[in-house]
């Protein structure tokens, strides 16, 4: 029995084209403020999960009341202007992680349930073209292109 239809959506233009701008609207204010690192720098910066937070925000706390134990390197007033930005980042960040989670989810689920009609409609033309019907040995073959390269991967 096929599975049920879970995602059957019209996005109006409209509202398309809006949510467009909205987003273009959002990176273009951003731009200023955001960084890009490399997949290098990625891996070899420590990095400040959920769990660090506290530890950093009381560190900060002490590094400002307890001014004696600050190495003389250590810039509090930068280390402050970093926390203020994570915090005021995350305000952003986590409402378009979950956006982000939703439309990957339902772009994926959108996908699949395209991609099973086309398996079922192959299926069928192939069925059709053994079946010497007219036009569906041409379809076929179109559509078989898509799996030509997979006989040759589980030979070897």
């Amino acid at each position: 029995m096929p599975e049920q239809n879970k995602v059957s959506i019209e996005i109006p233009p409209e509202i398309l084209d809006e949510l467009e701008e909205s987003v273009k609207n959002i990176s273009e204010k951003l731009k200023p403020y955001l960084i890009a690192l490399t997949p290098e720098e990625r891996r070899a910066i420590p990095k400040m999960s959920d769990k660090s937070v506290p530890f950093v925000e009381k560190a900060l706390s002490y590094a400002e009341d307890s001014s004696e134990f600050t190495p003389v390197y250590l810039k509090v007033d930068e280390m402050k202007i970093d926390v203020k930005a994570v915090n005021d980042l995350n305000r952003i960040f986590k409402p378009i992680t979950q956006i982000y989670s939703n439309l990957d989810d339902t772009i994926m689920y959108s996908g699949s349930e395209a991609f099973q009609s086309a398996l079922s409609y192959y299926k069928s033309v192939k069925m059709a073209a053994d079946m010497d019907i007219p036009n569906a040995k041409t379809v076929y073959e179109d559509l078989s292109k898509r799996f030509a390269n997979r006989s040759k991967k589980d030979k070897s």
